[in-house]
């Protein structure tokens, strides 16, 4: 293996993470904004308000997306193996 082959392993790889981590990033994200909005307006502080929140949202969104993300790490994994048989 060259290394101009681990780092298109290397990029596949992080591409694979950042694209499997998406949808319960931005949905945590997005529950967080709400919140943090509906703090701002209600004058409420509470530091613990807004973990029930964004983990029901992570579980929510990960339940339906988990097909996507599946496919998602069975692609990276088919290329990774398709690489072997020709040494990289």
């Amino acid at each position: 293996m060259n290394p101009a082959d681990a780092l298109d392993i290397g990029q596949a790889a992080i591409w694979t993470v950042v694209i499997a981590a998406s949808p319960a990033v931005v949905a945590a994200m997005l529950v967080g904004i709400l919140i943090a909005l509906l703090q701002a307006l209600t004058q409420i502080q509470e530091m613990t308000l807004t973990f029930v929140p964004k983990i029901i949202a992570i579980l929510v969104v990960t339940s339906f997306t988990a097909p996507f993300v599946g496919s998602v790490i069975f692609a990276f994994a088919e290329q990774t193996y398709a690489r072997i048989p020709n040494g990289f």
